[in-house]
C-alpha cells in the first residue's frame, strides 16, 4: 500500500489558532494519515507509527477551538479520517497502525474505542460540517458496546455526552452514559456491595492511577446532562477530594505514572500530562455545572503546571516549538515532545483559555 505523507510546515503561522493556543507542533508530528505517537525532542518518529489514543485526542481539541483556521480544519479532517477508518464492523476500533498505512492489531473495545467515541461524539457536536453524518453514524454503531473498563467507559461516556449537548434525546448515547456512570459511582453501601472506604479515601478505586479525573467528569456528565442528582453530588466529591489530593503547596502535583493507593508511599515525580489535562477537563466542567470559581482556580493551577508551577519548578511548554514536553521524571521534564503530551497541553490551555485563566497561551 503506498501513502504519501504531507506534514505541516511547523512554521506556519496558520498552525496557532487566532486566540493564541498554538497548534504548531501538533501539525510538525501530523502526516497525511495521522499524528505520529513519538518523538525525539522535536522530531517525530515515523517508524512508531500512530495509535487511535492520540488521534482521537488530537481530534478533540482541533475539533472544539472555538477561533479554527484552514489549517486547524486540515488536521481535524486528517484525524476524523483515522478514526472513521479504525472502527470495525462490530463497532469495536482497531488502535496501532503503521506508516504505510497498514492495520497491525485487531479491533477491539478497549481505551481506543473510548476515546474514538469521544471524538465522534465532539465531532457530532463541535464539528457538524466537518463530520457531516458519519461521526453519528460510527458513534452510533460503536456506542451499542461496552467496556468492562471503567476508564474506556469513562472515555465513551464522555463522548455519549458531546452528544447530548445537541442532541438531547439520542437514546444510544443517553444509555451509554448512563451505563457508563453505573459502572464508576459507588454503589450505595447499604446494600452491601462495597467496603466502607478507608478514613479519608473518597474513590471508588483501591488505587489511583490515570486519568483519574475522567471518572468524576463522567459523573458530572451524567448527573447533570441525564438529571441524576446522586450521580451529580458524588462526581463533585470525588472531584474536591482529588484536586485536595493532587495539590502540594498551592501546586498540582498528579499522582505518578505507577499509581498510588491507600497506605503507599507517594513519589511526587513521574507525573504525567494526560493526567493534568483529565484534571483541567473534569474542573472545567464542574465550572460549567456549579459556577464556583473554586474549579476555575485549578483549571488555572494545572495551566500553570505545564508552565513550571510544579514539583520539578521545571517548564513543560516549549514555546518555540509549540510543544508539550513529557513526563516530570526526577527533579527533571521528560524533553521528547510527543503527541500525548503536546495534546495534553493544549487541551490544558483551551480550558483556561476559555474560563479566563489561561497561563499558557501565547
Amino acid at each position: 500500500m503506498s501513502v504519501s505523507h504531507r506534514v505541516l510546515s511547523p512554521s506556519s503561522p496558520a498552525d496557532t489558532a487566532p486566540g493564541g493556543v498554538s497548534f504548531q507542533h501538533l501539525a510538525h508530528l501530523t502526516d497525511d494519515i495521522g499524528v505520529f505517537e513519538g518523538a525525539v525532542l522535536t522530531v517525530p518518529v515515523r517508524e512508531g507509527g500512530y495509535c487511535v489514543d492520540d488521534v482521537a485526542r488530537a481530534f478533540v481539541v482541533t475539533a472544539r477551538e472555538p477561533e479554527g483556521s484552514a489549517a486547524l480544519t486540515e488536521l481535524a479532517t486528517t484525524y476524523l479520517s483515522y478514526v472513521l477508518d479504525a472502527q470495525a464492523d462490530d463497532g469495536a476500533f482497531r488502535n496501532r497502525r503503521a506508516v504505510d498505512g497498514s492495520w497491525s492489531d485487531a479491533a477491539a473495545v478497549d481505551d481506543g474505542w473510548g476515546r474514538a467515541l469521544w471524538a465522534l461524539g465532539t465531532g457530532v457536536a463541535r464539528a457538524p460540517e466537518l463530520s457531516d453524518w458519519r461521526a453519528l453514524e460510527a458513534f452510533t454503531k460503536g456506542a451499542a458496546l461496552r467496556s468492562p473498563s471503567t476508564r474506556s467507559m469513562a472515555f465513551a461516556g464522555l463522548g455519549a455526552a458531546e452528544v447530548l449537548a445537541v442532541r438531547p434525546r439520542d437514546v444510544v448515547a443517553r444509555e451509554l452514559l448512563s451505563d457508563a456512570a453505573t459502572l464508576i459511582a459507588p454503589p450505595d453501601p447499604l446494600l452491601g456491595r462495597r467496603p466502607t472506604p478507608a478514613e479519608g479515601w473518597h474513590w471508588p478505586e483501591p488505587r489511583l492511577s490515570y486519568a483519574n479525573a475522567a471518572l468524576a467528569e463522567t459523573l458530572l456528565a451524567a448527573g447533570s446532562l441525564l438529571g441524576v442528582w446522586k450521580w451529580l453530588t458524588e462526581g463533585l466529591a470525588m472531584l474536591s477530594w482529588l484536586v485536595e489530593t493532587e495539590t502540594t503547596d498551592g501546586l498540582v502535583s498528579v499522582c505518578p505514572a505507577s499509581g498510588w493507593g491507600i497506605g503507599e508511599a507517594r513519589t511526587p515525580f513521574d507525573q504525567q500530562p494526560v493526567d493534568v489535562a483529565a484534571l483541567a477537563d473534569a474542573c472545567a466542567r464542574a465550572f460549567d455545572v456549579t459556577a464556583d470559581p473554586r474549579w476555575s482556580a485549578a483549571v488555572g493551577r494545572c495551566s500553570a503546571w505545564f508552565e513550571g508551577a510544579n514539583d520539578a519548578g521545571t517548564v513543560l511548554h516549549d514555546r518555540d516549538s509549540g510543544g508539550g514536553c513529557g513526563a516530570l521524571a526526577g527533579r527533571v521534564g521528560h524533553a521528547d515532545q510527543g503527541a500525548e503530551s503536546t495534546i495534553a497541553m493544549i487541551s490544558t490551555f483551551q480550558q483556561a483559555k476559555r474560563l479566563g485563566v489561561d497561563g499558557g497561551t501565547d
